[in-house]
């Protein structure tokens, strides 16, 4: 083992100590930087996710049949529970305004699209409109395009991804 230690006394030089030692501490600030950033960058994303799946409701809006579509799409995905979706008919609109996302299925109440938009309780309340493609008039589009927090989705895939956009997207005020 003799052949060895030239090898271990070059190592021990103070240089290398010195930039070994620079090595460890610059290794260690930027665990400390990956870290504090994934924790305050990505926590709060998450925590918000898990709140509004948890505890936000989601109203749909429409007949019987179109509720249990719809509502039959949003359990499949495994995403949304029965529990937080509940279904208003087209004569109690105003039953709405304790909900904080506005499902709606245009085949069934496109006649009450004005109705429906004047009852949310403020501009976070997310109103997303279920209907197939070409189906909505362009002087009604262009009054939903200019609203805030609307959406328009013409297939049931894509539904629960723009529902969970519209549940990081809104604010939540603990209700």
């Amino acid at each position: 083992m003799d052949f060895l230690q030239p090898i271990v006394d070059f190592f021990n030089h103070p240089i290398f100590i010195i930039v070994g030692g620079l090595t460890v501490v610059i290794a260690a600030i930027g665990i400390i930087y990956r870290a504090s950033c994934l924790i305050f960058g990505i926590s709060p994303l998450v925590l918000r996710i898990g709140i509004a799946l948890w505890r936000r409701k989601i109203a749909i809006i429409g007949t019987a049949d179109a509720f249990s579509s719809l509502s039959g799409s949003l359990k499949d995905s495994g995403i949304i529970k029965g529990k937080n979706m509940c279904h208003i008919p087209l004569d109690n609109i105003d039953k709405c305004k304790d909900f904080t996302i506005f499902l709606v299925d245009w085949e069934t109440s496109s006649g009450f699209i004005d109705q429906i938009l004047a009852s949310r309780s403020n501009h976070h309340t997310a109103v997303i409109i279920f209907a197939k493609p070409a189906t909505i008039p362009a002087d009604k589009m262009n009054d939903i395009a200019n609203r805030s927090n609307t959406i328009v989705v013409n297939f049931k895939g894509r539904l629960s991804n723009d529902i969970l956009n519209s549940l990081v997207t809104t604010s939540f005020d603990g209700k």
